[in-house]
């Protein structure tokens, strides 16, 4: 096995992940320390986290996923990490180009991985998941995630960053109903992360951008060539815009 000569805290931030923890702790193997930050899970979680002896569990009330990322980021003891949701997952193609990454001499400061999106367990090739790319390895001291997002956390980075050419494998999608219930929870965060910049409601900006989105994933993206899950999928992310509307709507009669 490849000595890896860099150390690398593993991140995630959970809630209710008792079907994704173990699979996701094992692609921290070679991370020499695991920080969770989890929001009080009620399932089977945190015991299935407490088996692998180099996690540390901190327990941090949700507010948004900026702060639950910032949180694990402060925790961790080591300058590198290795952030992941718990839905990714590392095949051992890039878990070598990891390794092999941090043993160069000449590294970047932050690096994007690529992911290859799963539907129900089949893969979607189109639906604009062609170009999803994440920041996932990166050094701490040099990048923060920026406060003022609170959904599709940004990571801004001081320094060179660089790209993967392995996928990081991203099971995102269980079932419809779960997904949905994921997009309005995106959605909700995304018009609340509005009213603070100050938008204004319009019903037209919320039924021209919700129809732009889904003709955007499934024509302009070809997200119709994923078959029936490209027509789910892209359906359940307009749904997402939507909500994010109904969401800054609330906010504003507040």
């Amino acid at each position: 096995m490849l000595e890896l000569r860099e150390k690398v805290s593993g991140l995630i931030i959970t809630y209710n992940e008792e079907k994704n923890m173990r699979e996701v702790l094992q692609c921290f193997d070679f991370c020499d320390e695991i920080i969770v930050v989890d929001s009080f899970s009620t399932d089977q979680t945190l015991e299935i986290a407490n088996e692998f002896p180099k996690v540390k569990i901190i327990q941090n009330k949700f507010e948004d996923f900026t702060k639950q990322r910032n949180v694990a980021l402060d925790a961790a003891k080591n300058d590198w990490v290795l952030f992941l949701d718990a839905d990714e997952r590392i095949p051992p193609e890039l878990r070598m180009e990891i390794i092999n990454e941090l043993n160069t001499a000449d590294k970047k400061e932050a690096y994007y991985f690529y992911r290859k999106f799963f539907f129900a367990g089949s893969a979607i090739n189109y639906s604009g998941t062609q170009t999803d790319k994440n920041f996932r390895l990166f050094r701490k001291s040099k990048a923060r995630y920026i406060p003022e997002k609170k959904v599709h956390e940004t990571l801004q980075v001081e320094g060179k960053t660089g790209e993967l050419k392995n996928k990081l494998l991203h099971y995102s999608v269980t079932d419809a109903k779960s997904y949905r219930k994921k997009m309005v929870h995106y959605g909700d965060l995304k018009g609340k992360e509005l009213a603070l910049k100050g938008k204004k409601y319009s019903f037209l900006t919320q039924y021209s951008k919700t129809a732009f989105r889904f003709f955007k994933g499934y024509i302009l993206r070809l997200g119709f060539l994923d078959g029936k899950f490209g027509y789910i999928l892209n359906k359940l992310q307009a749904a997402s815009v939507w909500e994010t509307y109904e969401s800054l709507k609330r906010e504003n009669s507040r």
